[in-house]
């Protein structure tokens, strides 16, 4: 895997994981929020999932709508 690719992997999963704990919400809890937006998923695969830092961007979307995430910034 070119370096650049897992650099982005390791960006795209900090960043949620870091939205995670702002919200000190767990994995268990993260499961039941995309429940009840419709994501049904176990929370042994989004535990493998972000880290791995291999997941879709509609993943992404869906985690971040589901935790209360209105914006996002990328950059300090």
């Amino acid at each position: 895997m070119p370096v650049a690719e897992k650099e982005w992997e390791n960006r795209v999963k900090g960043l949620l994981k870091a939205e995670l704990k702002r919200r000190d919400i767990t994995y268990a809890q993260l499961v039941g929020k995309l429940a009840d937006i419709g994501v049904m998923d176990s929370e042994p695969n989004i535990r493998n999932k972000i880290s791995r830092g291999k997941f879709t961007g509609v993943f992404l979307l869906q985690c971040l709508e589901a935790i209360g995430v209105s914006s996002l910034h990328l950059r300090d």
